[in-house]
């Protein structure tokens, strides 16, 4: 079951900077910045509220870190801005995925791969989402 607005992702070009304006303008506290090679993104977690399930909702700031990767391609295409939404999951992220995927809509990966802080995560096809890229997170 989701549970949560778990983070919205924002694609940026400078990290430091991006985090440094939602910092100063929301007063969004930095909870943790991590390189995830396996995406090619540098990404900072920022804190925005904690919710009722004991987890909490995040903006999520991606800079790419290869020319390759998603979100370069991305950025190329359509500049910085709202990437994805994700969805938080209490249960497990592999069994949500195929509860959705049996409604017709398309998981893009096979099997769940690392996401942030140690979660686990898959991504719905946008155009069976009313053109929103769609992430599933399981925290660890």
């Amino acid at each position: 079951m989701l549970t949560r607005i778990d983070h919205i992702g924002i694609a940026c070009h400078d990290l430091d900077a991006t985090v440094a304006f939602y910092r100063e303008t929301y007063g969004f506290t930095d909870v943790h910045v991590e390189v995830n090679e396996e995406q090619g993104v540098r990404e900072a977690m920022l804190k925005i509220n904690d919710t009722g399930d004991g987890a909490a909702s995040y903006i999520q700031l991606l800079e790419p870190i290869r020319d390759d990767s998603a979100v370069a391609k991305w950025l190329a295409k359509n500049g910085e801005g709202v990437h994805h939404i994700a969805f938080g999951t209490d249960g497990d992220v592999q069994d949500e995925a195929d509860a959705i995927a049996a409604k017709d809509v398309r998981v893009l990966y096979d099997s769940p791969r690392n996401g942030s802080m140690g979660s686990r995560i898959t991504f719905l096809h946008p155009k069976d989402c009313h053109g929103v890229l769609t992430e599933l997170v399981q925290k660890p």
